[in-house]
């Protein structure tokens, strides 16, 4: 018998990612944030003094990434310069592919004795897991997820402004709908959790009130 899928997507600064963690916690789940793949990709080329546009090199580290890896949950992989390369990382075919894989391959056989996979994307639910037993689309205004950037920018020393985040953000916005590959969009069948009024813990409970509906199960909090 297969084990339960959840699939959260949303824009950048949506909270989908701290979401999908509480969310995993709570079932019991395993977590992926799907992100991180790309941005592991291309650390681990640039520690080799390798260009993040090397595709050869790029398929390579991609088909040989686990799910145990350390590198998943290196503190690099938040800098900006992890981000710029999983940018030029991610638009290689064979990278996606690899990609593809690992993140079917996590959904149907989460890591440890986790009860099910919980993963966090763009394209969850629309692509890596189109039958995934629930589906949320997460998101928030951009002014609210321009304000959340800044915040978290502010916070690890970053200066930044106000601005430019903003601007920054409806840019991004805009490149993940439009592109040709995977656009950002919510499956058709997914609960759309607007986040823009919500704090964390109303965020969760609208979560696991949808993720009870559509699948009967019973969280272990």
């Amino acid at each position: 018998m297969s084990l339960p899928v959840i699939a959260i997507d949303g824009p950048a600064a949506s909270g989908k990612g701290t979401l999908a963690r509480r969310v995993a916690a709570a079932y019991g789940f395993a977590h992926l944030d799907t992100g991180s793949l790309y941005r592991a990709v291309g650390v681990l080329l640039l520690r080799l003094g390798k260009d993040p546009g090397d595709a050869d090199a790029a398929a390579k580290i991609a088909r040989a990434l686990k799910p145990d890896d350390t590198i998943l949950t290196d503190p690099d992989l938040r800098g900006d310069e992890a981000a710029q390369a999983a940018s030029q990382v991610a638009v290689v075919p064979e990278v996606r592919a690899a990609l593809l894989d690992f993140q079917r391959g996590f959904a149907k056989h989460p890591p440890g004795d986790a009860r099910g996979a919980v993963l966090d994307g763009r394209d969850i639910g629309t692509v890596i897991c189109p039958d995934a037993d629930a589906k949320l689309f997460v998101t928030a205004s951009v002014e609210v997820r321009a304000d959340r950037r800044l915040k978290e920018l502010q916070e690890r020393g970053i200066p930044a402004i106000p601005s430019d985040v903003l601007e920054d953000m409806k840019a991004r916005d805009a490149r993940d709908s439009q592109r040709a590959v995977a656009p950002l969009r919510p499956a058709g069948d997914a609960f759309v959790l607007d986040t823009s009024a919500m704090n964390a813990e109303e965020a969760l409970a609208a979560a696991i009130a949808h993720i009870g509906s559509k699948t009967g199960l019973g969280t272990r909090r």
